[in-house]
This record gives structure tokens, sequence and C-alpha cells, in this order.
């Protein structure tokens, strides 16, 4: 499901629940520690997920440990992003000579807890969020705008390498269309990007088998001669 907001160089393997199969490399396992056994699950299976794709793309299989802040650590030549929720797991990856990142959330379509929306939406996003739900009554639109932020923050962090909060994203919404723009308002050192300024995201939404399902994909522009 998720392939139909990426482009066709990025490479998406899903999950509709955790597979027998799925085991962690010994190296991955070591960065368990005493998870319980429904996240151990999950991160085999994601990571399953994850190796699937890359080989898709012609990497051998090999071990993808994470970063400081948990992100997946990549193969030489190679972005992406890993996303699970209850229910569904899944990965993209592309070519880091095509693509210079990537950032997939999957959240189950429902409203947040009470409490998260206003602690997540800046103003303007209220404003937008309010009418967006006078005309379009069928979209959780709050939970819709926290996996925005939570794809835009998984696209931003391998280049910045620094925390994005929720405040530090503004996104505008497009009901008819499933995109997103989202304004970036922290600093932080950012490539030239071939879809518009450095400081924006673009990106696409679906929502389908009671999912919530983001992406941004992010081409680097070419060097002009």
């Amino acid at each position: 499901m998720i392939e139909e907001i990426l482009p066709a160089c990025v490479v998406a393997v899903e999950a509709g629940d955790d597979r027998a199969e799925a085991a962690p490399y010994p190296e991955e396992e070591a960065l368990l520690g005493d998870a319980v056994e429904k996240r151990r699950r999950e991160f085999a299976t994601g990571r399953m997920c994850a190796r699937s794709a890359l080989q898709k793309l012609g990497f051998p299989a090999s071990a993808i440990l994470r970063g400081p802040r948990g992100e997946p650590l990549w193969p030489a030549g190679a972005v992406g992003s890993i996303t699970h929720c209850d229910g569904y797991r899944a990965a993209a990856v592309a070519r880091s000579s095509e693509i210079v990142t990537v950032g997939i959330d999957a959240e189950p379509h429902a409203e947040l807890p009470e409490g998260v929306y206003e602690q997540i939406a800046r103003p303007e996003e209220l404003v937008l969020l309010r009418r967006l739900r006078s005309e379009w009554t069928a979209v959780h639109w709050d939970r819709l705008l926290f996996s925005v932020k939570e794809s835009v923050y998984k696209a931003w962090f391998p280049l910045a390498a620094r925390w994005l909060g929720f405040e530090d994203v503004s996104v505008s919404l497009e009901a008819g269309t499933h995109k997103f723009v989202a304004r970036l308002l922290a600093p932080g050192p950012m490539p030239a990007l071939a879809d518009g300024p450095p400081d924006r995201f673009f990106g696409g939404w679906t929502i389908g088998e009671g999912l919530v399902l983001t992406a941004v994909v992010a081409a680097a522009r070419a060097p002009t001669t």
C-alpha cells in the first residue's frame, strides 16, 4: 500500500503482521537488550522488510544497526526508513545516488489520545485542520498531521543529525491530491533539493485498511556546471 505514495526508484516491502521466519542478526539482537517480546518481533520483521528491499536493489543481506537516535544505519550507497504500528510493518529504501533521504510512517487511522493534538500542532495548523475537518469528515486529520511530522523527522535527521521538534515543522496538507508540504523552521545543514528550497520537504499520504501512511522522499539537485 505504501508504494502508492513513493516514486518508482524507491523500493518498499510491507508486512501485515510479524513473520515467524523473521529473526534479527546477532549484531541486531544486541541492540534489543531486555526489550519485551512484542518489541523484539516488530523489530525483527521491520529489519526483514528492510533487508528484502535492499536485496531488490542489489545490496547484499547484512545487519542494519542503529544510530544515537535509534535511526537505522544503512549500508553505503543506500538510504531508507522503517516504520511499524499495530498490524503493519514496512521499510522503504533507495540508492543514495538517486535519493538523498527517505522518511515513512504508519499510524492507526484513529484520533490521537486526548491532549496530544495540541502538543504537536502549530497555531496555523490548528486553523488548517479545523477547515479540513469540516470539509472531509472521514479523515482523522490530527493523526495524519502526527504521521507527517514523524516522516519529516525521519527524513530530516540523517541530513541534519539533530533533534527536530513538532513545533519546528509547519505542515500544509492537501485533501484532494493527498500531498503535503512541510516547512522546516529549525536551522540545520540541508543539501540543495531537486524539488524545492532546502527548507521544504514534499510528501504524500494515503489511508486504507485502518492505517494512515505518509512518506517524504527528497532527491538531491544535480550540481550546476
